[in-house]
């Protein structure tokens, strides 16, 4: 909605109203879309999965009975404008030596500290939000610390995050649980609200398995989800990913949302259709990338999910990533923002 206002002649028009998007996920992909919709005229919040078992962010957890801090601290630094040097700071990671600092990074420290001082890792991350001038609210999806389990095709379960990608057989649902307690999986506070009262939701990028469901399976928000009136949108990943999506097309990525989701869920996808160069050396994270997922227009149709398909790609530096500003730019077209 826009009004007009007659200053002296001229006519300026302005949005009143801000889409309140919701973005749901973890891992490296949630910050790229962040990044980008943090410097748009939004109301943004980002709700971030809390099973990551593994690195600083396992250790940290397992030492402080804690959540993990890693992903939490991307999308916080995603969606600040601190200048370049405190980024830096914030993301500093010592060197992996024998200290007992090794591998751990300044930010998961220092929520470590505040999450202790306030025994509430929850509370730190609005206090460290705050201090960081976060464009956006930062959510971890529950209060508690939980634990993935992944179900394979033979019956196995497989827990923790870390673990699954590396166990041998194909991948079918998963689910979460308390790792402290044995009480029931809540969303944390102003989660379901926020789901509730969206314009916009997205999933991803990210681990589909590891980074999106592990939100999505939990109780109170699959049924959030289930009850808001938003449009809700899947970004899917470019690559398959070892351990997860092997052999996936981009449409099957969408339907195992909707299956864990236990209805039609998905509205709308966006999807990367331009081909990676075959004289490409991937050189980063080459233990995760298999091969580009392949473009199945005709099964989004089957599926009833819009599709919207471009080049969304940015190689750089040997890593193949999505183009966060391409990204939100179909984003914001989507929904009929200027």
């Amino acid at each position: 909605m826009s009004a007009a206002v007659h200053n002296g002649g001229d006519i300026k028009t302005y949005r009143i109203h801000r889409p309140k998007i919701v973005v749901i996920g973890g891992g490296t992909g949630l910050p790229v879309v962040i990044k980008n919709l943090a410097n748009e005229s939004v109301d943004l919040t980002a709700i971030v999965t809390v099973a990551d078992d593994g690195g600083s962010s396992g250790k940290i957890r397992t030492s402080l009975n804690m959540m993990p801090p890693g992903d939490l601290r991307n999308v916080m630094v995603a969606m600040s404008d601190m200048p370049k040097f405190y980024e830096e700071l914030f993301q500093y990671r010592f060197q992996k030596d024998p200290t007992f600092l090794g591998g751990h990074s300044l930010g998961n420290i220092l929520i470590a500290a505040i999450s202790e001082m306030k025994d509430s890792t929850y509370d730190a991350i609005q206090i460290l939000s705050q201090m960081l001038q976060c464009k956006g609210k930062v959510l971890p999806v529950s209060e508690q610390a939980l634990t993935l389990i992944g179900t394979f095709d033979d019956g196995s379960e497989v827990a923790g995050e870390s673990q699954i990608a590396h166990h041998k057989g194909i991948l079918k649902s998963v689910k979460v649980v308390p790792t402290y307690d044995h009480d029931e999986v809540k969303a944390a506070r102003g989660v379901v609200r926020a789901i509730e009262e969206a314009d916009l939701i997205i999933m991803g990028p990210g681990s589909l398995y590891t980074s999106i469901l592990p939100n999505l399976v939990i109780p109170e928000v699959k049924a959030a989800m289930h009850k808001t009136k938003a449009k809700k949108m899947y970004i899917c990943n470019i690559m398959t990913q070892k351990g997860e999506t092997e052999e996936f097309t981009d449409c099957h990525h969408a339907k195992v949302i909707n299956e864990h989701m236990g209805a039609h869920t998905i509205d709308v996808a966006l999807v990367n259709t331009k081909e990676i160069p075959t004289d490409y050396e991937v050189t980063k994270k080459r233990d995760e990338y298999l091969v580009q997922v392949t473009h199945d227009p005709q099964s989004f149709n089957e599926q009833q999910i819009e599709l919207i398909a471009d080049d969304f790609t940015k190689l750089k530096d040997g890593g193949i990533y999505h183009n966060g500003a391409k990204l939100v730019d179909t984003i914001l077209d989507y929904l009929g923002v200027d």
